[in-house]
């Protein structure tokens, strides 16, 4: 294998990523950077599926539970963090394995942010279309007006949607003609997911949410329910329905099915995403994980 090679684990939720990342880490004796930007808080765990304590334990995890969810994380203050670990990793190890969902965080690390303008007074308009009028009408705003971005961003998070209706008012252009940048890969970047046909992505996804609520996904919610409004990170899927429901806005079993439904909804997106890179390997999923290691460091 080429020294100083990056593997890039990514892909939609529930695909399997992080046994995946686990296994070739610990073949390479290297670390583990996570670029998933819910798992960044200390507060968060069954609503945002991290790690379990073992998996955590089998090799070393790199902004899993590193931060509060007082202190936002963008991903640009993820890029800058993260930069000079990578550079240890490969330094001192040779190899460094990225793992996540937050295809844009592992893109400000590899490939830079594209230089977007903004403008507050802007930004905070569309802030108080939120606060006053709720979710819906962020998502139908850019609906309207980008309706080609709509399709790629995770449309549940309310922060990407306003800073979207931000550069999309300010420009007059999608955000997808100023977010081209570099997609290019540097040769020693190796990016790959777990390509599950559609149908068999979604039984997973149902059957994970399942085990978040059966592990106390709604206590976990209820704790949070207090803070949702300052707390940005618990604008998130499988929080922000209980919210509705604790509100009397859902009935209980509305508010699991709506959790599968976004969660099924924001995977899309996700495979969306991967569109954007000029080299992504696809591996099967019905083969061993140790096969896919085995193949990886032969590729690699």
């Amino acid at each position: 294998m080429a020294q100083k090679q990056i593997f890039v684990v990514q892909g939609p939720t529930a695909s399997g990523k992080t046994a995946l990342a686990i296994a070739l880490a610990r073949q390479l004796q290297t670390e583990v950077i996570s670029f998933d930007s819910r798992q960044f808080y200390t507060e968060l765990s069954i609503g945002v599926a991290r790690p379990s304590i073992e998996e955590l334990e089998a090799v070393r995890h790199h902004f899993i539970g590193s931060h509060s969810i007082e202190q936002a994380l963008n991903a640009a203050n993820f890029a800058a963090l993260a930069q000079p670990i990578l550079s240890d990793l490969l330094q001192n190890k040779g190899s460094a394995v990225l793992v996540g969902g937050s295809a844009l965080y592992a893109d400000a690390l590899l490939l830079g942010l594209d230089p977007l303008p903004h403008d507050q007074a802007i930004h905070l308009k569309w802030k108080s279309v939120f606060e006053n009028e709720g979710l819906h009408a962020l998502q139908q705003a850019l609906q309207l007006h980008d309706p080609a971005f709509f399709e790629q961003i995770d449309i549940e998070n309310p922060a990407r949607l306003i800073r979207a209706l931000e550069i999309n008012e300010l420009t007059g252009q999608s955000n997808l003609a100023l977010r081209k940048g570099p997609r290019k890969d540097p040769p020693n970047v190796v990016r790959i997911f777990i390509n599950w046909p559609r149908a068999s992505l979604y039984k997973r996804i149902d059957a994970r949410v399942d085990i978040m609520i059966a592990e106390g996904l709604e206590q976990e919610a209820r704790h949070f329910f207090p803070d949702q409004a300052h707390l940005q990170a618990l604008q998130t899927v499988g929080y922000r329905e209980f919210f509705d429901y604790f509100e009397g806005n859902l009935s209980r079993e509305e508010a699991v099915e709506k959790i599968k439904q976004h969660t099924r909804n924001y995977a899309k997106r996700q495979l969306t995403w991967l569109g954007r890179y000029d080299q992504i390997r696809a591996l099967d999923p019905q083969k061993a994980v140790a096969a896919h290691v085995e193949h990886l460091l032969k590729i690699g």
